[in-house]
């Protein structure tokens, strides 16, 4: 084994242990720098594209007016979004009784992802019961001008995009940013 080589294969094991995001193969950023857009308050766009849904019929953001709604980027294939959905499920517990709809947006990275059988087998494999929304052709993901996977988009009850962040974390920020909207103590 030559001593580059070496080298590269011991940066990737390190990479793997310290559960570091290696470039180019999952582009979930796990970046410590998430993006806020309580300033702006975009008008949350539409859910475009969707070849299937699974837990619910079809839903529109217009639809959903006057209700809380997490709209959550990810992928079953992808570590960081296995990693949120714990809270995502949880929060989607605890609140939606009180007025949040958390809709999953699942944009496939790889082929493979792009089926719907494995999808199903995924949202029962992680417990989710939440409506989640196939977007194969990545429609909705380039509707919201996203980048990364996970991502969550919370939307006020106008449908403004109130808050976006990029990542793992700041799960407790997220909880507050909902139970604030919703009027509801955390």
């Amino acid at each position: 084994m030559t001593l580059k080589l070496l080298a590269v294969s011991a940066a990737l094991i390190g990479m793997a242990v310290s559960g570091a995001v290696i470039p180019g193969i999952c582009d979930e950023a796990a970046r410590a720098t998430p993006v806020v857009a309580a300033a702006s308050q975009q008008t949350a766009p539409d859910f475009t594209g969707i070849s299937t849904w699974f837990n619910s019929k079809p839903l529109s953001i217009a639809d959903l007016r006057g209700k809380v709604v997490l709209v959550d980027f990810w992928t079953y294939g992808c570590v960081n979004c296995v990693n949120t959905l714990p809270h995502v499920t949880d929060l989607y517990a605890k609140y939606k009784d009180k007025g949040l709809v958390v809709v999953g947006v699942h944009t496939p990275e790889f082929p493979f992802e792009r089926s719907a059988s494995n999808v199903q087998a995924a949202l029962k494999r992680h417990g989710i019961t939440y409506p989640v929304a196939q977007d194969n052709d990545s429609k909705t993901w380039n509707a919201y001008s996203n980048q990364y996977w996970p991502a969550q988009y919370i939307i006020d009850q106008t449908g403004k995009i109130v808050f976006q962040h990029a990542g793992e974390g700041r799960y407790d920020e997220i909880d507050r940013t909902v139970a604030k909207l919703l009027n509801a103590s955390s």
